[in-house]
This record gives structure tokens, sequence and C-alpha cells, in this order.
């Protein structure tokens, strides 16, 4: 590889990590990558109907209790990362 292709992948690696929140960065810890990916995952289990009603039938739960679980999952997940910068203040 030569300087400026090495550049231009850099480039657009940083451009990728911008332009969306989970693909990380260089100052990103293992822990908020892990909670990143838990996020991001209960967002698609409450926006995904089809998942939803499969958890509900596995955890022989309603829906609607699912969803709720599940936004308190994603909620907390949120709350673990900012708690620190709050007490920081």
């Amino acid at each position: 590889l030569k300087a400026s292709d090495r550049f231009n992948i850099n480039s657009q690696l940083e451009h990728l990590q911008a332009k969306y929140v989970g693909t990380g960065h260089a100052d990103l810890t293992r822990f908020e990558w892990a909670v990143n990916i838990q996020r991001d995952s209960y967002a698609s289990y409450v926006g995904h109907y089809p998942m939803l009603a499969y958890f509900s039938i596995a955890e022989n739960e309603s829906i609607g209790r699912e969803r709720y679980e599940f936004m308190q999952a994603f909620t907390s997940g949120m709350l673990i990362l900012v708690l620190p910068l709050l007490l920081k203040q």
C-alpha cells in the first residue's frame, strides 16, 4: 500500500465512524461498544414485530409486556453510559 492509499482508507473509515454511531472510534472502550451492541439489539427487537412476537411466545408473556421490558433494558443501557458523565460534573 502506498501512503496515499493508506490515507484514503483512513479518511473513509473516519467518515463512516462519523456517519454511523455503532461503528465506534479509537477512544471507544470495550464496555461502551458492548452497550452499543446491546442497545441496538433491543431497539431492533422492539422495531420488528415478528421478533417481538417470537420473544413473547418463548417467554409466555404478552407482546406489550415484552416491549416494555425491552424498552426498560434499552433505557437502562443508556443510563449506564450517561451516569459517569453526570457524576463528573
